[in-house]
C-alpha cells in the first residue's frame, strides 16, 4: 500500500507538469515499453535528426489537440510557430462549473517556466560584470547562504541545479508527507517571504555535494531572486519585469501581486493523485510561495515570444547566451543522458533535432514551452488539471492516456505529422530520471 512517508524517497513534492514527461515518451516509445515518467526526456542517442517538417498543418494540430481534451483533461490551450506562421488553437473547458470554453488567448500560472525569466537576469548582471558566475554564493548572502556552502557554492550552480540544495516545496507544504493535501487549501492565502523558504531549502536533506551532480531545486531559484536583490538594490521581481519582461515586449506575462490573475484566464483543477476528488479549483492563490523560482502568469504567445527574442541573441550577449545553454547532463537511474539542463533552461534531443524550452507548473495549471536552437520552430501550452495520474503500490505514477496525447501534440507541433505518427520504436535510451520544474513529483532514487 502507497503512503506519502515511504514514497518521499521517490516522490518529493515539486508541483510540474506530468505532461511534458510522460508525454513526450509515450509519444515515441511503445505502450509495453513505456517506462515511469521522466521530466522532459525523450533523448536521440547516435542517430541522425531530420529537420522539423516545413509549414503548419492546421487541421492535424487541431485534431490532435482536441485529443487531449478527449483523453480527460479539462482543458488546454496552445500556439505553434513555423517562422512568421503561427496556429493557435483551445479545447475543451476553462470552467468546469459552468461549460466555459477554454480561449488561446487566456493568462495561466507557468510555474517553473518562470526560471528562464530569472536565469536571464542573472546573467544580464554578469554581463555587466556584477555578478561572478562562477564566484561562490557566500561572497554575495553569507547570511543566507552561510559557512561551506556559501563557500562552495556558486552562482552556476544554482542557476543549472548541481547545488545539492534540497527543495523547500514539502516543508511548505507538510501535509502532503502525511497523504492529506489539506495544506494546499491551509496555505491559499498565506504570504512567504523569499528567506522563509531558503531556510526551508537549506534544512532539508541535502541532495549531493556542490557541484556533484544535478538535482533541481526550487530553492535555487528563490536565492536566485535574492541575489539580484542584494546585487541592484531593487526588488527581484520588479528588475525581472523591466529588464527581461519589457525588454522582450510581452504583453500579458507579470508577477501577480494578488493572489487573483489580473486577466481572463481559466480555473485551475488539482487532484494531487486522486487525494482531491473531485480535483479543486486553485486559480486564486497567493503565489508568494514560488517568487522567482515559479511565481508568472503569462500566455502562449508571451511564452513564444519569450524564447524567439531570447533564442536569437535579444536578450542576452551572446557570451552569456552561450553559458546560458551550456548544459549537464540529467542521469537516469541506469547512468543514462536522458536530457541536459543549462541556466534556466534544457534541451531534449527529439526526431527532428535538438529542443530548447521548459515545463512547469503549480497546483492545478502546467505549461511547457519549446523551440528549435533558432527560435523557428515553438510551442508553448497551458492546461488546467494537474497530477490526475494515480500512484501504484510501488510509489510510480501510472501512466494515463492524458499523457500519450499530450505526448503526440508535441512532437506533431515541433516534429510535424510524420515524427508523430512515428510510434513502433523507441528513439533511444529513455529511463525514470528526477523531474524537472514544478508540477509532478520528482522521482527519486530508492535507497
Amino acid at each position: 500500500m502507497w503512503s506519502p512517508r515511504a514514497d518521499r524517497r521517490r516522490a518529493r513534492v515539486t508541483a510540474t507538469t506530468a505532461g511534458l514527461a510522460m508525454a513526450l515518451m509515450a509519444a515515441v516509445v511503445p505502450a509495453r515499453a513505456a517506462p515511469v515518467p521522466s521530466p522532459a526526456a525523450v533523448a536521440v542517442s547516435g542517430r541522425t535528426a531530420t529537420a522539423p517538417a516545413g509549414g503548419l498543418d492546421r487541421e492535424a494540430l487541431s485534431a490532435s489537440l482536441g485529443a487531449v481534451h478527449r483523453a480527460g483533461m479539462y482543458g488546454a490551450m496552445a500556439e505553434v510557430r513555423d517562422g512568421g506562421q503561427e496556429w493557435r488553437g483551445a479545447t475543451g473547458v476553462a470552467d468546469v462549473a459552468t461549460g466555459q470554453p477554454m480561449r488561446p488567448r487566456f493568462q495561466h500560472r507557468v510555474g517553473s517556466a518562470t526560471k528562464a525569466f530569472t536565469a536571464v537576469a542573472v546573467l544580464q548582471q554578469v554581463a555587466r560584470g556584477r555578478i561572478g558566475l562562477d564566484a561562490p554564493i557566500g561572497r554575495y548572502l553569507p547570511e543566507t547562504v552561510p559557512g561551506e556552502r556559501g563557500r562552495s557554492i556558486t552562482v552556476r550552480m544554482l542557476l543549472d541545479h548541481t547545488s545539492g540544495i534540497g527543495d523547500y516545496v514539502e516543508g511548505a507544504f507538510p501535509s502532503l508527507a502525511r497523504n492529506s493535501a489539506a495544506s494546499l487549501e491551509d496555505n491559499r492565502f498565506r504570504h512567504r517571504e523569499p528567506g522563509e523558504l531558503v531556510r526551508l531549502g537549506l534544512e532539508a536533506a541535502p541532495t549531493g555535494r556542490p557541484g556533484q551532480k544535478w538535482s533541481y531545486s526550487n530553492t535555487n531559484y528563490i536565492i536566485a531572486g535574492m541575489l539580484l536583490q542584494t546585487i541592484t538594490g531593487e526588488d527581484a521581481e520588479a528588475l525581472i519585469t523591466r529588464d527581461v519582461i519589457r525588454r522582450a515586449g510581452l504583453r500579458d506575462t507579470y508577477f501577480p501581486r494578488s493572489p487573483r490573475l489580473a486577466g481572463p484566464h481559466p480555473k485551475m483543477y488539482e487532484a494531487y493523485y486522486g487525494l482531491i476528488d473531485p480535483p479543486r479549483d486553485f486559480s486564486v492563490y497567493d503565489m508568494s510561495w514560488a517568487g522567482t523560482a515559479a511565481a508568472l502568469v503569462s500566455t502562449t504567445s508571451d511564452l513564444n515570444d519569450f524564447y524567439r527574442e531570447l533564442l536569437r541573441g535579444r536578450l542576452l550577449p551572446a557570451a552569456q547566451l552561450r553559458e546560458m545553454q551550456t548544459t549537464v547532463p540529467v542521469l537516469d537511474e541506469d547512468g543514462n543522458t536522458s536530457m541536459y539542463y543549462g541556466l534556466g533552461v534544457y534541451a531534449l534531443d527529439l526526431p527532428c533535432g535538438r529542443i530548447w524550452g521548459h515545463d512547469g507548473a503549480v497546483f492545478g495549471a502546467g505549461t511547457a514551452v519549446l523551440a528549435t536552437a533558432d527560435g523557428r520552430r515553438q510551442v508553448s501550452l497551458g492546461q488546467n488539471l494537474m497530477k490526475y495520474q494515480k500512484i501504484s503500490a510501488e510509489g510510480r505514477l501510472e501512466p494515463h492516456r492524458i499523457d500519450d496525447a499530450l505526448g503526440a501534440f508535441y512532437l506533431r507541433a515541433l516534429c510535424g505529422t510524420g515524427a508523430a505518427q512515428r510510434r513502433d520504436k523507441p528513439l533511444g535510451p529513455l529511463a525514470p530520471l528526477p523531474r524537472t520544474p514544478d508540477l509532478a513529483p520528482v522521482l527519486a532514487r530508492r535507497p
